[in-house]
């Protein structure tokens, strides 16, 4: 059932200047698909108020500030679908969207070993003010959206895509995509099936992250806590970090999770 969320612990004060684009872009809102794409860390913008987080430049372009690839992806996909989507305009490293605020890995001090200078001893309201300027409007937004499809009847269909490091502490991950579940099995069951018959691919079933680390945010609050059909899909930068890629991709997923979405019945 969609509920509203709400910006706790309200600040006044924006983190955000009126020049600034806003916390997210939604692509397609006239879609009449029940599909809706997700892309939480599709940018490596930092407010300028932050001052670069204290942090060399060359930091933007590594996969600790964003999701490589994945904006590109996730337009494409809209496209493809003729699905609504959202995507996050600031990095990660600002507040984490797929993370529960207050949890150490919302704002991170350290990633992937970089120390983090302005993320360290953030008073209390300098966190909420993060929240309030970028996390609350992204999710409720995504629950707009949701109502939205709602409203016309529909059950809404939830695709979330990342893409993760061919290489994670010296050990190197086999695998070209990976899709991600909990509880709900309804399309990642049979999309695992259908990627592996009809792909050359090695195929992740939860990895290289397990879907049931309560870390995640999104995909639970939006998908498993509305009861709404969902999947996570994770694909590796190597592969996505370049136009080419990005087309092949949105080729393979889309052909895969439209066969996928032709056999499930959803009510």
């Amino acid at each position: 059932m969609n509920r509203p969320y709400h910006q706790h612990n309200p600040v006044t004060q924006s983190l955000l200047t009126p020049e600034e684009p806003g916390p997210w872009e939604e692509l397609n809102s006239e879609s009449p698909s029940p599909l809706l794409f997700l892309c939480d860390h599709a940018s490596n913008r930092i407010p300028k108020k932050l001052a670069h987080l204290g942090l060399e430049l060359s930091v933007f372009g590594k996969h600790v500030a964003y999701d490589i690839g994945c904006e590109k992806l996730t337009r494409l996909l809209s496209s493809r679908f003729d699905a609504s989507a959202l995507l996050a305009h600031y990095s990660r490293l600002v507040i984490d969207l797929n993370r529960h605020p207050g949890d150490g890995s919302s704002i991170p001090e350290v990633s992937d070993n970089i120390e983090i200078p302005g993320n360290h001893a953030l008073t209390p309201a300098r966190m909420r003010e993060r929240e309030a300027s970028l996390f609350w409007p992204y999710h409720n937004r995504i629950e707009q959206i949701l109502g939205r499809i709602c409203g016309r009847g529909q059950t809404p269909i939830l695709c979330s895509i990342h893409s993760f490091t061919p290489v994670f502490r010296g050990f190197q991950r086999p695998w070209h995509i990976g899709v991600l579940w909990d509880r709900d099995q309804r399309l990642s069951t049979p999309l695992l099936e259908s990627l592996r018959s009809s792909t050359p691919f090695c195929i992740g079933d939860n990895e290289p992250y397990h879907a049931r680390n309560p870390v995640g945010y999104t995909m639970d609050v939006h998908g498993e806590k509305n009861g709404y059909p969902h999947v996570l899909l994770e694909i590796r930068q190597d592969l996505i970090g370049h136009d080419e890629g990005v087309a092949e991709w949105a080729t393979i997923i889309h052909t895969q999770l439209k066969r996928v979405l032709a056999q499930v019945t959803i009510p």
